[in-house]
């Protein structure tokens, strides 16, 4: 009986394990299907510009000073005068340099007096020595007084014009065109020699100051160009070229300041205006802008899956990144795609070069 069951039981064994085989057979030569994916079309946006404030000042201001000690009697300007070059500013008690310049002159004719008759002395002696009435020695000694003699008149000579230089120094006076933007000494105060008495500024030269954060700095050069407007009314604007960049940042605010150089902008622009500087956007680089699930970091290098339509595969490239663009979750790509391509928009660490995709939802950057 056990026999005849295993006989008849055999047939149906041997046909449940060929249809298993068959099964087995057919899902190992079937392909993968095609994973759906979200893409990004890759597009350049134009970088904004950040406008920043700045402050009008001239290029040149000079601290003026007497070159000599005294007590200021008076100061001929305030804050904000326009002056021209030789205009006297102000003044200090000139009374002891008078004096000076009264005793070089009575030691100038002193002076004068000893060589006129050092120089009588000489001639006389001179005339004696030829009649053999006086000895050479004694021209020789009335020579050399007249030689110290006129050394003496040379030096009383140069005194008094050093003297009535320095009485000059008692009055202050403009060394060229401009507007008192600092005052810092009053009438009646005793001044010291180089003390600083006025500030006075040009005004065809002016300058636009401007601190640029670390972060932005990196952007910027000399020449580059930036629009400059005032901040109580936009509409009037001027062009400027940075001229000058600070070597290094300052220690509290670590900003990096600017000077913008703006010789032709319009009268408007005065000292102390408070300004907008913005670059120009002609000179703003482009970049393309994906969202951060779309790069992918393997071996120290960025990468993306661009998505191949004709082939419905995806392929790796190697891209470079600038950092965080405006947006918190987005990166910049500076080389390595091209407009209009399609890029894997998530899920890129879970697939790989060459494999096949069903484009799905396709989103933006």
């Amino acid at each position: 009986m056990t026999l005849n069951r295993i006989c008849a039981f055999l047939p149906l064994l041997v046909s449940v394990s060929l249809l298993v085989g068959c099964d087995q057979n057919s899902v190992a030569g079937e392909e993968p299907a095609p994973r759906p994916v979200k893409v990004v079309i890759a597009a350049a946006e134009r970088s904004q510009a950040a406008s920043l404030p700045g402050v009008v000042r001239a290029r040149i201001e000079t601290d003026l000073a007497f070159r000599t000690f005294g007590k200021m009697v008076s100061r001929k300007v305030d804050l904000g005068d326009l002056v021209h070059k030789g205009d006297v500013l102000a003044e200090i008690d000139p009374l002891s340099l008078q004096l000076a310049v009264k005793s070089a002159e009575a030691d100038l004719r002193n002076a004068q007096a000893q060589l006129e008759n050092a120089a009588t002395t000489e001639t006389r002696k001179r005339r004696l020595m030829r009649s053999n009435a006086a000895s050479i020695a004694d021209h020789d000694l009335a020579e050399q007084q007249l030689k110290s003699a006129s050394a003496n008149s040379a030096k009383a000579t140069a005194s008094l014009a050093k003297s009535r230089e320095q009485l000059g120094y008692a009055e202050l006076r403009a060394e060229f065109d401009g507007v008192v933007t600092a005052t810092s000494a009053e009438t009646g105060q005793t001044v010291s020699a180089g003390q600083p008495v006025l500030k006075l500024a040009r005004l065809e030269q002016r300058d636009v100051i401007v601190d640029v954060p670390e972060a932005q700095f990196s952007n910027i050069r000399l020449d580059d160009h930036f629009s400059v407007a005032l901040q109580l009314d936009s509409r009037i604007k001027a062009t400027g070229v940075v001229r000058e960049i600070a070597p290094q940042a300052d220690p509290n605010t670590r900003t990096y300041r600017l000077k913008i150089g703006i010789d032709r902008a319009p009268d408007i622009f005065r000292l102390g205006a408070v300004v907008t500087a913005t670059p120009l956007a002609g000179e703003r680089k482009q970049a393309i802008m994906l969202p951060l699930s779309a790069i992918r970091h393997e071996g120290g290098t960025s990468q993306v899956l661009v998505v191949d339509r004709s082939t419905a595969q995806v392929a790796l490239r190697a891209v470079e990144l600038q950092g965080p663009a405006s947006a918190p979750r987005s990166v910049l790509v500076l080389s390595g795609l091209r407009e209009g391509e399609e890029i894997v928009a998530a899920g890129v660490d879970e697939l790989t070069d060459g494999q096949k995709v069903k484009l799905g939802q396709e989103l933006r950057p």
